[in-house]
C-alpha cells in the first residue's frame, strides 16, 4: 500500500493506494470511531464489493446502514439525493454516523454531497472504485448533483477523512469506463507534467491491458499531482481551475448529449482535443504538439470529436460553467504539454473556428 496526504491544516487526510484495500477494515479504523457507518453504493458496484467491504466493517462491531442507488449520471439529481436522505433519517443516523462512498464519480459527488449537508455535514469517506473516481474525484472535497442547465451546478466543498483507492477494483470495470478515466490520467499529464505525460504515451498498451504496475503508478502520480494542487487552492481560486482542462467543452457536451449518453471522461477527451485546438488558434500551442495529443486520446480509444450540437448552443451552455466570470467565459488552454493556463480573453472568431467542426 502507498499512501499520500492532501495537506490541508487540521483537516489533513490520507489517500491509500493499492490492491486488496476494500477487504481491509483496519486502513479505515482510525476514521471510524465506531457506531453507525452508512455506505452509499450503486447497484453495479453492491453485488461485486458490497457484501465484502461492509462484512469488514460489521466484524468491528460497527452497525452498517446500506443505501444501494441506481447506477448512472442520469441519476445525480435532487430525487436521488433526497432518496439519500430518507434511508439516513429513517435509520436514525446522527451526526456522529460516518457516510462512506463506495463507486464511482457519480457516487462520489452525490454521496459526497448528502455527508456535506446531512444535518449540517457529516464525516465522509471515499472509497473510489473506477479509474476516474480514483485518480481524480474522489480528491479534493468537491461535491455535487447536476442540474438540466449544467454539469456539477448544485453542490458543496466537503473534504473526505481519507481515500481508499483499491486498484483491484479496476479488473472488474468495463472497457468503456477504464478509458474515461484514462482521459482524467492524460489531463494531470498535460496540464501539469510533462513527463508524466510522456510516460502515459509509453505506457498506454500497458494501461489498456490493466497491467497492475502501471496502473498504481498511474494512480499514485494523479493523485499526487491533485494533493499537491489542492493543498494550494482548495476552493479552484487559482491553480486549482487549471485541473479543469476540457470540462468547458465537456461538460457542453455532457448536458446537450443528455447526461450519461456520453460518459464524463469521453466528454472531457473530446473537449481537451478542443481546447488544444483553440490553444492552437491562439498561436500558444503547435501543430505538432495538437496532433500529438490527439493521437494520444485516440489510442486511449477515446472519442476526439462530437457532432450534432451547434457552435450557439455550445455556447449557451459553456456560459453557465463554472468557472465563467463577469458574463465571460473562462478557458483552461495550453502553452505546451505540461503546461496550462486560464484565459477569459478569448476572442469571438478563434472560438467559432474550434465550434465550427460541431455543427
Amino acid at each position: 500500500m502507498q499512501t499520500l496526504r492532501v495537506e490541508l491544516g487540521s483537516r489533513a487526510y490520507p489517500i491509500h493506494i493499492g490492491g486488496g484495500l476494500i477487504a481491509r477494515p483496519d486502513v479505515l479504523a482510525p476514521f471510524l470511531p465506531g457506531g453507525r457507518i452508512a455506505v452509499v453504493t450503486n447497484a453495479t458496484v453492491a453485488p461485486l464489493y458490497l457484501e465484502r467491504f461492509a462484512a469488514g466493517l460489521l466484524a468491528r462491531g460497527l452497525e452498517v446502514v446500506q443505501i444501494v442507488l441506481p447506477d448512472g449520471e442520469a441519476y445525480k439529481t435532487w430525487e436521488t439525493l433526497n432518496s439519500v436522505y430518507d434511508r439516513l433519517l429513517e435509520a436514525r443516523c446522527d451526526r456522529q454516523t460516518t457516510l462512506i462512498a463506495l463507486g464511482g464519480g457519480v457516487i462520489g459527488d452525490l454521496a459526497g454531497f448528502a455527508a456535506a449537508t446531512y444535518q449540517r455535514g457529516i464525516s465522509l469517506i471515499q472509497v473510489p472504485t473506477t479509474l476516474l473516481a480514483q485518480v481524480d474525484s474522489s480528491v479534493g472535497g468537491k461535491t455535487a448533483i447536476n442540474h438540466p442547465l449544467g454539469k456539477n451546478m448544485i453542490g458543496a466543498f466537503h473534504q473526505p477523512l481519507a481515500v481508499l483507492a483499491d486498484v483491484e477494483t479496476l479488473a472488474t470495470l468495463p472497457d468503456r469506463e477504464l478509458r474515461a478515466g484514462l482521459a482524467e490520467v492524460i489531463k494531470h499529464g498535460l496540464v501539469f507534467d510533462q513527463g508524466f505525460y510522456e510516460w502515459i504515451e509509453a505506457s498506454m498498451g500497458r494501461l489498456l491491458s490493466r497491467d497492475p504496475e502501471a496502473l498504481v503508478h498511474a494512480v499514485h502520480r494523479s493523485c499526487e499531482i491533485k494533493a499537491e494542487v489542492v493543498a494550494k487552492d482548495e476552493r479552484e481560486s487559482g491553480p486549482r481551475a487549471l485541473l479543469n482542462l476540457g470540462h468547458t467543452f465537456g461538460h457542453a457536451i455532457e448536458s446537450a448529449k443528455g447526461y450519461g449518453a456520453w460518459l464524463h471522461g469521453e466528454a472531457v477527451a473530446t473537449g481537451m482535443v478542443m481546447a488544444a485546438e483553440l490553444s492552437r488558434h491562439l498561436g500558444m500551442l503547435g501543430e505538432t504538439d495538437v496532433k500529438r495529443i490527439t493521437s494520444l486520446i485516440e489510442r486511449s480509444g477515446l472519442p476526439v470529436s462530437v457532432q450534432g450540437i451547434g457552435a450557439r448552443r455550445f455556447m449557451e451552455l459553456m456560459s453557465v460553467d463554472k468557472k465563467a466570470a463577469a458574463g465571460r467565459i473562462r478557458f483552461v488552454l495550453l502553452e505546451r504539454i505540461g503546461a496550462a493556463v486560464v484565459r477569459g480573453d478569448v476572442p469571438q472568431d478563434a472560438l467559432a473556428a474550434v465550434l465550427a467542426g460541431v455543427a
